[in-house]
Formats: C-alpha cells, sequence, structure tokens
C-alpha cells in the first residue's frame, strides 16, 4: 500500500479470488471511509491479474482511469475510493535501478467528495420533495371512524346488558 498511514502494509494474492473492502469480510481489509464495504476483486484469468470493481460508491482507478474490469500489470496503481495500492509481483529491484521503476508517476487525484452516509432530505432540491409528499398521502394515518364505530357499538351492547341484567333482576322481585 502507498497512502500515508498505511504504508508497507501488503497483501499476497494467494487464493483464486481476493476480496477487497472496509468489512471485516474481505481477505484484505481496508479501514478507510473512502473504500467501500465491498470494493473490489482480484483474481487471476491466465497469467494475468485482474481487477473488478464490486458497484463501489467512490470508484476504482488503474493509473488514474476509472474501471469496471481490466488486468492490472505489476508497478501499476490501484486507487480504491482515495487509497493507492501498487502490484508488486516480488522481483527485486535491481541495485542502482533508476527510482522510475520503483515508484512509478502519481497523477494528482481528482477531488471527489467521499459518501459516508446516506443522503439527507433536507439536502435535496425543493422539487424533489414532491414524491415524498405524493408518498405521504399515499401512506397516510388512518383515521380513527372504524375504531370510534367499534366502541359506541361496544357501550350500545354494554347498555343493553346492563337494561337487561336490571330488568330480569326487578321482575322477578328483587334480589333472593
Amino acid at each position: 500500500m502507498l497512502s500515508e498511514g498505511m504504508t508497507g502494509r501488503t497483501c499476497e494474492l494467494k487464493a483464486e479470488k481476493t476480496t477487497i473492502g472496509r468489512l471485516e469480510d474481505n481477505a484484505f481489509q481496508i479501514a478507510e471511509p473512502s473504500v467501500s464495504s465491498h470494493h473490489c476483486e482480484i483474481f487471476a484469468r491466465g497469467k494475468e491479474i485482474v481487477v473488478k470493481d464490486l458497484n463501489s460508491t467512490n470508484g476504482t482507478f488503474i493509473d488514474g482511469d476509472p474501471v469496471t474490469e481490466a488486468a492490472l500489470k505489476p508497478g501499476q496503481i490501484l486507487r480504491l475510493g482515495q487509497v493507492e495500492i501498487r502490484l508488486d509481483d516480488g522481483t527485486p529491484v535491481p541495485p542502482g535501478a533508476p527510482a522510475a521503476t520503483t515508484a512509478p508517476v502519481k497523477k494528482p487525484l481528482e477531488p471527489k467528495s467521499v459518501t459516508q452516509q446516506g443522503v439527507k432530505l433536507n439536502e435535496l432540491d425543493p422539487k424533489s420533495h414532491t414524491v415524498s409528499r405524493a408518498a405521504d398521502a399515499l401512506f397516510k394515518k388512518k383515521s380513527n371512524k372504524i375504531n370510534q364505530v367499534f366502541v359506541a357499538i361496544a357501550v350500545v351492547l354494554l347498555v343493553v346488558v346492563v337494561v337487561l341484567l336490571l330488568k330480569a333482576v326487578l321482575t322477578s322481585g328483587g334480589p333472593p
């Protein structure tokens, strides 16, 4: 890894498929907000190493170019959100080799807004609230008319039962 605070961290690509993302269930976890939960996967296709973006929020880039699926060659820079990683094939760099072979030229990062949480309703365009208002009309709280009818019927039945009991008691000549 090349990004500040993560420099030197490595992941050996031994498995058929290596998933990279922010969550612990990835083969290579990168706990950084600009990296998606399941950002991309790296796998071997023949002799090529292939990177496949998993619909990440902040994108997957090889040497600054956005990719959905592409071959990654040794020395190229893989950027996941704001994190940069270089593929190393394990070949030792000869002593006295020019710096260009050990550190590829970095393209400046494009300014991006990192989405860490969802969009808040008050951040949306007021015109978009028409859908919300329509949904409110469809899902508004039911009126209490049905409950009021049931209560009224229950009260009437209770009064009828009490009247019938009183009538039965009075016609029998009083309590025994």
